[in-house]
């Protein structure tokens, strides 16, 4: 039986973009369209909106480090204040049901502001963690959708398909946090000439509508 609008589960999306860059990055223009297209398919449910390019993720340091090495209940309130952030952004990631991650690739991998997000997500007294010795994995019932954006074709059979640092890291560390039901959409030869570059963004937008108002 298919539910009706009204009947169907509330759904949460936490859309993350990574870029710098504001105007002319395809990263966001292309997160911002599967958002719409998502937001469309899915009337009255949440869109979560965070965006590490334009205002960073800041890097963990010492007082970060020591709280998450403490025991919760021997946390003093400044040690609770320096992992302030890294509990809102792990509630916001298992608040959502699925995301959509738009991440340019910067010297082969993610941009940094986005290896700061992770290393403030993932914690073993949070997102993964061992409980009567059985590993728990919180997000394993999540989607994540990740839209990339490269100036090359790094994909199989390319010959740069080795110096992708972007997807496998990706893959594995969400693999780690219990997320195995990731999607690449990658726009790519972005340094290639007008209409190469177009033929890319024309082929990663088909793919972003035909899979958004089924995700």
């Amino acid at each position: 039986m298919t539910l009706s609008t009204s009947q169907a589960p509330h759904r949460c999306l936490l859309h993350l973009d990574a870029s710098p860059r504001h105007d002319g990055s395809f990263s966001r223009q292309l997160s911002q369209i599967f958002v719409s297209l998502w937001q469309q398919a899915n009337p009255n449910h949440d869109i979560v909106y965070r965006d590490i390019g334009t205002s960073p993720i800041p890097h963990i340091d010492e007082s970060w480090v020591a709280t998450y090495e403490a025991e919760p209940e021997q946390r003093t309130p400044q040690m609770q204040a320096a992992i302030a952030l890294s509990d809102t952004l792990i509630d916001e990631l298992m608040a959502a049901d699925c995301y959509v991650f738009g991440i340019p690739m910067y010297n082969l991998t993610v941009p940094s502001s986005f290896k700061a997000y992770i290393d403030q997500i993932a914690r073993r007294d949070r997102t993964l963690h061992l409980n009567n010795g059985t590993l728990q994995e919180p997000l394993q019932a999540k989607k994540l959708m990740v839209i990339t954006t490269r100036k090359f074709n790094y994909r199989p059979g390319s010959g740069r398909e080795d110096r992708d640092f972007l997807q496998p890291y990706l893959t594995a560390i969400f693999n780690i946090l219990g997320l195995t039901d990731i999607t690449y959409i990658h726009a790519d030869r972005l340094a290639s000439d007008p209409a190469e570059q177009q033929q890319s963004m024309n082929d990663a937008m088909t793919a972003i509508h035909r899979l958004a108002p089924i995700f």
